[in-house]
C-alpha cells in the first residue's frame, strides 16, 4: 500500500504536468486531430519499452481477458472522443469558454459515483467542489460569448467533459486487475488509431511540420501525457476517479501561471480571484471526510 503523502504528491506532480497541455497545443502549428494523434501515439511509444522489458507487464498483456481488452479499447475510444469534441469546440467558441466548461468534469464524476458506485460525499467536499468550479468559471467569464455558434461549441465542450469523466471510471475498473503500463499503452494506441482515422477523414497531413511543432508534440507526449495523464492512470488503483477528476481543476491554475511566464499572458485581478477560489475549493475538498460507499 502506498502512503497517502506519496500518492498526493504524485497527484500534484501529475496535475502540474498536465497544466502544460494548453501551452504545447498553442505552440503546435498543426490541425487539432494531428496534435491529439501524435500526443497519444508518441506517449504509447514512450511507454512501450516499459511494457516489453518487464516480465510482469508482458505476462499481464498476454493473459488479458476479452473483458480487459474491451475496456482498454473502450477507454481509448472515450479519450479520443474527449479530444475530438474538445478540439472541435475550440472552432466554435472561445478558448476560455471551452476550457472552463471542460473543467465541469467533477460534476459528472460525482453524479456517476453517486448513481452507479453508491458513493456518498460529505457536504464539505461538495461545497469545495462547487467553490473550485466557480473559480474556474470566474477565470473564463470575461471571454464567454453569446451566439448560436458559441453555444454549439459550449455544448461540445460539455460533452467532452462527460467523456473524460467516464474514461477515468473505466480506468478505475481496469486498474483493479491490470498494471498502469499495459493499460495505458492499450488505451493510448487505440485512441491514436481512432484519432488517426479522424485525421485521414479530414485529409490532414501527418508530415511536413516545422521542428518547433514536432517539439510541441514531444512535450505533449512526455510531459503532459506520460508525466501527467499516465500518473492519473497509475493512481487510479489507490485514489477514486472522482478525487482525480476534482484535482484536475488545479490544471487551470498551472496553465495560467505557465502562460504568464512562457506566453507573456498577464494574470488579471479577476483571474487571481478565480485562482484563489480554486485553491480554497480544493483544500476544502481534500480536507473533507473520505468518500463513503453504501453497501
Amino acid at each position: 500500500m502506498k502512503t497517502n503523502i506519496g500518492l498526493y504528491l504524485a497527484l500534484l506532480f501529475g496535475v502540474f504536468s498536465l497544466s502544460t497541455s494548453a501551452i504545447f497545443v498553442r505552440l503546435a502549428n498543426a490541425p487539432s486531430s494531428i496534435t491529439a494523434f501524435f500526443r497519444l501515439f508518441f506517449a504509447a511509444l514512450l511507454l512501450l519499452p516499459f511494457l516489453l522489458t518487464s516480465k510482469e507487464n508482458k505476462r499481464q498483456l498476454l493473459s488479458l481477458s476479452k473483458k480487459q481488452w474491451t475496456l482498454g479499447i473502450l477507454s481509448g475510444l472515450l479519450l479520443s472522443a474527449h479530444y475530438m469534441l474538445w478540439f472541435e469546440s475550440l472552432r466554435h467558441t472561445s478558448v476560455a469558454s471551452s476550457t472552463v466548461i471542460v473543467t465541469l468534469q467533477p460534476l459528472f464524476s460525482i453524479a456517476i459515483g453517486f448513481v452507479f458506485l453508491k458513493e456518498r460525499f460529505h457536504k464539505l467536499a461538495i461545497g469545495g467542489c462547487l467553490i473550485a468550479i466557480a473559480g474556474c468559471i470566474l477565470i473564463g467569464w470575461g471571454d464567454f460569448q453569446i451566439s448560436s455558434q458559441a453555444l454549439f461549441g459550449d455544448l461540445l465542450a460539455f460533452l467532452a467533459a462527460g467523456f473524460i469523466s467516464i474514461y477515468f471510471f473505466v480506468g478505475q475498473a481496469v486498474r483493479k486487475e491490470l498494471s498502469a503500463v499495459p493499460y495505458s499503452v492499450i488505451s493510448y494506441l487505440s485512441s491514436s488509431l481512432f484519432l488517426g482515422c479522424r485525421a485521414i477523414m479530414e485529409r490532414s497531413s501527418f508530415t511536413g511540420y516545422p521542428a518547433a511543432t514536432w517539439m510541441a508534440f514531444g512535450g505533449l507526449a512526455l510531459i503532459s501525457t506520460v508525466f501527467g495523464q499516465f500518473i492519473f492512470n497509475w493512481l487510479l488503483k489507490w485514489i477514486p476517479a472522482t478525487v482525480i477528476s476534482m484535482s484536475i481543476l488545479g490544471e487551470t491554475i498551472g496553465t495560467c501561471i505557465l502562460a504568464y511566464f512562457i506566453l507573456n499572458e498577464a494574470i488579471s485581478f479577476q483571474q487571481g480571484v478565480g485562482i484563489t477560489a480554486i485553491l480554497l475549493g480544493l483544500v476544502l475538498f481534500f480536507l473533507s471526510p473520505p468518500i463513503q460507499r453504501d453497501r
